[in-house]
């Protein structure tokens, strides 16, 4: 569930959105190659979105529960959550080479799995994303 919060630094604030595609603790983890795809393409995307020049990170949790993302700025969780949709639409969606996934582009570019990673997406946009509520918006205490 995207949750955020904002961390105070000297010269601006950075939200960190907590975006859970697993609950914890409860066995079923993403494995390397299913993260490292969605990984690649959340990049791919990102970078390409209205909000490019505020992405600090994107990245897999070391838990294997979901990935953060940072931004520059105050943000509140309701105002990515229509970014969170098309991009993870995008990811289930897409098909054939997974940007980046070459020698000269990333260190461990054969550990990926593209199916897992549509299936992935479709699941967390259809389970999470499209009937999000307001509860899921704040990050637990």
């Amino acid at each position: 569930m995207p949750t955020g919060y904002t961390a105070y630094i000297k010269d601006g604030d950075i939200t960190t959105y907590d975006l859970r595609t697993r609950r914890p603790n409860k066995g079923d983890y993403m494995s390397n190659a299913d993260m490292h795809s969605v990984e690649h393409m959340f990049a791919t995307y990102i970078r390409n979105s209205e909000i490019a020049d505020s992405v600090i990170y994107f990245g897999p949790m070391g838990c294997r529960t979901g990935f953060y993302l940072l931004l520059v700025g105050d943000y509140e969780s309701k105002d990515i959550v229509p970014l969170m949709k098309e991009m993870f639409a995008f990811i289930t969606d897409f098909n054939g080479d997974v940007p980046g996934a070459a020698a000269k582009d990333c260190g461990n570019y054969l550990d990926m799995n593209l199916p897992m990673a549509n299936y992935m997406a479709k699941r967390y946009l259809t389970e999470v994303l499209e009937n999000i509520t307001e509860k899921q918006l704040v990050y637990p205490e």
